[in-house]
């Protein structure tokens, strides 16, 4: 059993409070990940979780035992850092199960866990070697089984991609899923990179200023965002803001025309509306919701990326198909797909029917 719960979590640095009261349930098996950018307290969260960090307020639980006061050593969970930590002299059968030995576990046993985690994580082939004949992924992986070896009642990953090229990222990405598939144990994982957060989480917490902004599915962040902070950071390249007015049952883009507002006895009145990059289709120049001048224009072969100055507004950014071709400097009108709007009000939260 991995279930974790956080009631009222709080944690100051003298006068600086970091962490502002979280309120948390994470379910035995789930694969939960914090996101959110540089200082909003994602990693000091998972800290506390770990008990690396004495937590200042607050209560937390793991399977139902309260484990606020406990030593790392005492909550049964797992933590693979960053950095890989390995040991230069020792192999990779030493590094996975010196953690076992340290513990007095009979030599049988340390074998037969190492087997099996090296087996998981396909490291049959790299157990005599020592880490500096090993890859940058193959070492993260033997992080992960030295973790696995102790059989936790969770994982908690710090960032453990981060110090991977672009290639190998996508390798360990797959590799962490298959592994969570494999073992079906709680996971908690901090990334900055919310990519990684929607191929690999069952639910995203996004955090901002020490508090959780919106907890959910990668699905349900990206089509329902409770808020401006929310949908520009969950979705890449990142939500599209314009300024909008709304009279009755017709929202206005600054006298560029608009369309229908589906929340016209909702209050408050929206201020701005967001459109997702790849919900926009570029029409003709003197059609659409609004009309722009290409800026640049990005060919990613699947994929080009237009940015578009927008007449009498800033510039936004488009997501059409590669296979189209689109001058910089040529002149386009964009339709929104008004099916996948989103409204906010001045203060930035989201406007629902």
């Amino acid at each position: 059993m991995g279930s974790i719960q956080l009631s009222g979590v709080e944690k100051w640095f003298g006068d600086l409070q970091v962490i502002k009261g979280i309120d948390l349930a994470i379910e035995d098996g789930e694969f939960v990940i914090f996101v959110g950018p540089s200082g909003c307290g994602k990693s000091t969260l998972l800290r506390l979780i770990s008990g690396l960090e004495e937590t200042s307020r607050g209560s937390i639980a793991i399977d139902g035992k309260d484990v606020t006061a406990e030593p790392p050593s005492g909550r049964g969970l797992s933590m693979v850092f960053q950095s890989y930590a390995l040991y230069p002299h020792m192999s990779v059968r030493e590094n996975v199960g010196f953690g076992l030995k340290t513990a007095g576990v009979p030599k049988a046993e340390i074998e037969r866990k190492v087997s099996a985690a090296a087996e998981v994580l396909k490291l049959d082939d790299y157990l005599d070697r020592r880490p500096k004949a090993l890859s940058g992924g193959q070492r993260q992986r033997v992080a992960i089984g030295r973790a696995i070896v102790r059989e936790p009642k969770a994982f908690l990953f710090d960032e453990p991609l981060s110090n991977l090229d672009a290639a190998l990222r996508v390798e360990m990405r797959f590799e962490i899923a298959r592994l969570h598939k494999a073992l079906g144990t709680t996971m908690i994982y901090v990334t900055h990179d919310q990519v990684e957060a929607m191929t690999l989480a069952d639910k995203i917490v996004v955090l901002q200023g020490g508090v959780i902004e919106q907890v959910g599915s990668p699905r349900e962040l990206y089509e329902r965002p409770y808020n401006l902070f929310v949908a520009q950071f969950i979705g890449s390249p990142k939500m599209n803001i314009l300024p909008c007015s709304v009279s009755g049952d017709r929202f206005d883009l600054k006298g560029h025309g608009g369309g229908h507002y589906p929340h016209a006895d909702a209050q408050p009145e929206a201020k701005k509306i967001g459109i997702r990059p790849e919900h926009i289709t570029v029409v003709a120049p003197d059609e659409g919701h609004v009309q722009g001048t290409v800026e640049v224009a990005e060919y990613l072969g699947a994929d080009t990326y237009l940015y578009v100055a927008l007449d009498g507004l800033e510039t936004i950014l488009v997501r059409t198909d590669g296979s189209g071709q689109i001058n910089e400097g040529e002149r386009i009108g964009l339709a929104f797909d008004e099916t996948r709007m989103h409204f906010f009000s001045d203060d930035g939260r989201a406007i629902r029917g």
